[in-house]
């Protein structure tokens, strides 16, 4: 049987990729990396892309837009790629993962939409200080806000929409968890936990990328549990999912990321992350299943 041929997208080759390409390259598996900046991607009927010879296309772009436009064309010229479009949908949208995660009883912190100014603050006391107020596009913790009481609310909805980006213009407002000081990254691919890490802060923004320090964490059944439904619910693939622990003990889906970091994770888990990702790649490259 032939080997599967991969196709890797990114625009940057950041630590994550070549730890990747380097995986591929010690498992012989022929690949071509093509930098997304570079693409031009046809979708006239009879006319075939370069993307469209692979098997498998291991989508590793940083921005949102780039990697949702090249998973849309590929998917519909029936090109597999990791993750799918669906995938990249709803897990780089967070109003986008909140629904599909309340449609499947996910459980994850109330969260309310407003569209206007003085909705956004009646919406903030409805759900009750404090809360978070996030863009609905996002990573890195950037453009966070945690407020406390209705002053705070005004002037953070005040400078949103005087702002203006489409950062701003709809108001994603949940409620805080009071968790300890850490959150849970737990890795999962195809509906699996194969690795988690607590992320520690004494900031309540735990991201690495803000200066969060990792160690590893034992995966749990009720992690397990909880991934496994949040995966089905945003459509399987290679996911970093987010958790938050409740002063009650109960597990919150937060975030899911799917295109995630992991070069930090790799040391306090013991577990080899991108060898883990490839496999799940040539698993689908010869026909695993993968939700849409």
């Amino acid at each position: 049987m032939r080997s599967a041929r991969i196709a890797v997208v990114c625009s940057r080759i950041r630590v994550e990729e070549k730890l990747l390409l380097r995986k591929l390259q010690e498992r012989n598996i022929p690949f071509d990396r093509y930098d997304d900046r570079r693409l031009q991607l046809d979708v006239g009927a009879g006319v075939l892309s370069p993307l469209e010879q692979y098997d498998a296309v291991l989508i590793r772009s940083i921005s949102q837009s780039s990697a949702q436009t090249v998973a849309d064309v590929l998917n519909s010229r029936g090109v597999l790629t990791v993750n799918s479009a669906g995938v990249i949908r709803r897990s780089g949208n967070k109003l986008a993962t909140t629904l599909a995660l309340e449609r499947r009883g996910v459980p994850t912190p109330r969260t309310r939409i407003a569209m206007d100014p003085a909705e956004a603050v009646r919406a903030a006391e409805d759900v009750g200080y404090p809360v978070v107020f996030k863009p609905l596009v996002g990573s890195w913790g950037r453009l966070l806000a945690r407020v406390d009481n209705r002053d705070a609310a005004e002037a953070i909805i005040e400078h949103k929409h005087v702002l203006g980006s489409h950062h701003h213009s709809i108001y994603y407002i949940q409620k805080y968890v009071d968790k300890p000081d850490r959150d849970i990254r737990v890795f999962v691919m195809g509906g699996e936990a194969i690795a988690a890490i607590y992320r520690t802060s004494e900031h309540w923004i735990t991201n690495t990328a803000r200066g969060g320090q990792t160690e590893n964490c034992p995966v749990t059944d009720e992690m397990r549990t909880v991934c496994r439904a949040a995966s089905e619910a945003i459509g399987g693939g290679v996911l970093a999912i987010d958790l938050l622990e409740s002063p009650e003990g109960d597990l919150l889906v937060n975030e899911i990321n799917h295109t995630m970091e992991f070069r930090n994770s790799i040391e306090p888990t013991g577990v080899d992350l991108p060898d883990h990702i490839i496999q799940y790649v040539l698993h689908m490259a010869r026909g695993g299943d993968q939700h849409g």
